[in-house]
């Protein structure tokens, strides 16, 4: 093996190592989850090189000087106010799901007129509309970290992949019985699609039947050798994505399961549930190490911020809450919508939560104070969907009066 250069990834901090093996290019990354701009480089390089044979003497300082770059990335105090820059009235009927490329640059709109578009961020100009499903569309994704491609999942019970450069349709994946309402990509191999549990279309593998009522959500692990699936049946599956077997089921939810989601270094999984409660669970064992309570209403979503050290939920009862993954506290409850709150991400530092409600606004709060940091008003109806650009300094917001806003 032979390294060939380095890359830096600034959320969650980690290095990637580019490597030549075998005559192909591959890569491999190092996770520094617990870096901190107190940690001692020389220490961590050192803790490195014990485990990591690629990093030879030689290359010892610029693991040094990379660590010193996360680090004063770290230390950058985030008081970022969105301002709002533009409506786009994107479709002639509801939004359904919103998301961004890896790099915001381009940001695509899923809607009940049967549409995928894609949005130049910057400037708010339509770059293309995807047509050609007969229903609603309202599972959408980019192919992250690539870019090159999107995945469209819509009631007419069929998924497309798309070229995102042209808006040219490559294909048309059928096989499905019912509507398709989740979709997203293994992120290791750009060309494999998960729908919403049945058929990886490109490895033609089937997964086994594992659930009872539909799948409301699928997560990948980070380096796309496990699938975890969350159903209307009150239970979550964890599936080997080589093979198709079903690895564990989780069971313990008394309600339908709104969200799953692995941590970054794939050791846990947090669910939420209409029962009221998340629930965090070991990946490896299928074990379940905590029940997260609070919330008087459904749990409708639920996350982990990067570094998986910490959990957001959001209820129907109005109310968030962050807590700790490692002593499952509750560390702050976010209150002062007037709404349902349907979705909340972390922004890439951590130290932000954004959240959007039935209420018409979406909310950005501070995850140590639980204080509301600024209130994005504007959309006429319910925002169902909200999501950060990868550096954090860009949000859009989805709504069911037809339109996405863009804050910068």
């Amino acid at each position: 093996m032979k390294l060939k250069r380095f890359f830096l990834r600034y959320y969650p901090p980690g290095i990637i190592l580019e490597f030549e093996k075998g005559g192909y290019l591959r890569t491999k990354s190092i996770d520094l989850l617990d870096l901190t701009p107190e940690t001692n480089p020389d220490e961590l390089v050192a803790e490195i090189r014990q485990s990591e044979p690629l990093i030879t003497e030689s290359r010892a300082d610029q693991v040094k000087q990379l660590i010193f770059r996360l680090q004063q990335k770290q230390g950058q105090q985030d008081h970022h106010r969105f301002c709002f820059f533009k409506e786009l009235k994107a479709h002639i009927l509801p939004l359904t799901n919103v998301a961004f490329d890896k790099s915001g640059s381009r940001f695509i709109t899923g809607s009940y007129d049967r549409t995928c578009r894609v949005w130049d961020t910057a400037s708010g100009t339509e770059l293309h509309t995807l047509e050609g499903h007969r229903n609603v569309v309202y599972a959408i994704a980019f192919n992250n970290p690539y870019g090159d491609k999107i995945a469209t999942g819509s009631f007419d019970k069929t998924c497309k992949l798309w070229c995102a450069e042209t808006g040219k349709c490559f294909h048309t994946f059928r096989g499905h019985i019912a509507e398709i309402v989740c979709i997203i990509f293994n992120h290791c191999y750009s060309c494999n699609i998960c729908l919403c549990i049945v058929e990886f279309f490109n490895s033609k593998k089937e997964l086994h039947i594992g659930h009872t009522a539909e799948v409301l959500s699928l997560c990948f692990n980070t380096v796309g050798s496990q699938l975890v699936t969350g159903s209307f049946d009150h239970t979550v599956a964890i599936w080997d994505v080589a093979s198709g077997r079903r690895v564990h089921t989780l069971i313990g939810h008394r309600g339908e399961i709104s969200n799953v989601q692995f941590n970054w270094d794939c050791s846990l999984i947090v669910t939420g549930s209409m029962d009221k409660t998340c629930k965090l669970w070991e990946t490896v064992s299928g074990k379940c190490v905590a029940t997260l309570v609070g919330h008087k209403e459904e749990v409708l979503d639920v996350c982990f911020d990067l570094s998986g050290q910490t959990i957001a939920t959001a209820s129907a009862d109005g109310t968030a809450r962050v807590f700790s993954a490692t002593t499952h506290e509750c560390l702050v409850t976010l209150e002062g919508h007037d709404g349902e709150i349907s979705k909340i991400c972390f922004s890439p530092q951590g130290n932000r939560v954004l959240t959007a409600s039935s209420d018409k606004t979406a909310r950005l709060w501070d995850v140590q104070s639980g204080v509301c940091l600024q209130v994005l008003e504007g959309h006429t109806d319910e925002i169902f969907s909200c999501v950060f650009n990868y550096e954090g300094d860009t949000i859009i917001t989805g709504s069911k009066d037809n339109t996405c806003r863009i804050w910068y």
